[in-house]
């Protein structure tokens, strides 16, 4: 059975394997976990083979430019073939909440596209962090807006001329890759 979407979405029912095609060139196949019919949004379990790990995949069936019907199956979500590792799903979130909040403390505010640039590239070989607009290198030496060599201060001298060298290079390798922009 081959279909066009539209309609009431009967077609759409928890459990039928459908082969899809989308209106982006997408095609798959999948079995249906889901349809909400106000906001015509399908929850489609990619795949026809079951295993531990599968795709999930929401789409608007008004992005469904053809389908064609595989069978049916049993309720993909039946609570007696279903199972939800919720510890593992929390300690999956919680390790993405703090890897968002680490990368949010990366990004400065109130700095230029530059100084952020200057930033990221040293951060590639040196311990570094943002206090306000400063960049702080090593928890000691500190480097301020223009961010160039002689913006450099604090820490050991070894330390901050390590600091110096390290700026030095990276400001030539962005100026070079053409990303310097103040």
């Amino acid at each position: 059975m081959e279909g066009q979407v539209g309609g009431s979405g009967e077609e759409f029912a928890v459990g039928c394997l459908l082969s899809i095609k989308t209106t982006l060139g997408d095609e798959f196949d999948g079995q249906v976990m889901a349809f909400d019919r106000f906001t015509n949004m399908l929850v489609i379990q990619e795949g026809l083979k079951s295993g531990p790990r599968r795709n999930i995949r929401l789409l608007n069936a008004n992005y469904i430019k053809d389908f064609s019907f595989l069978g049916q199956a049993d309720d993909p979500l039946d609570p007696k073939k279903c199972f939800l590792d919720l510890s593992r799903l929390q300690a999956r979130e919680h390790l993405a909440v703090r890897q968002a909040e680490a990368d949010a403390q990366r990004i400065g505010v109130g700095v230029t596209t530059e100084a952020q640039n200057i930033f990221d590239a040293l951060s590639k070989t040196l311990p570094v962090r943002w206090d306000k607009t400063v960049i702080v290198v090593m928890n000691e030496v500190r480097v301020s807006s223009p961010y160039l060599p002689e913006s450099v201060s604090g820490g050991t001298a070894a330390a901050n001329e390590r600091v110096k060298k390290v700026l030095e290079f990276e400001r030539k390798r962005l100026q070079a890759r053409g990303s310097s922009q103040g």
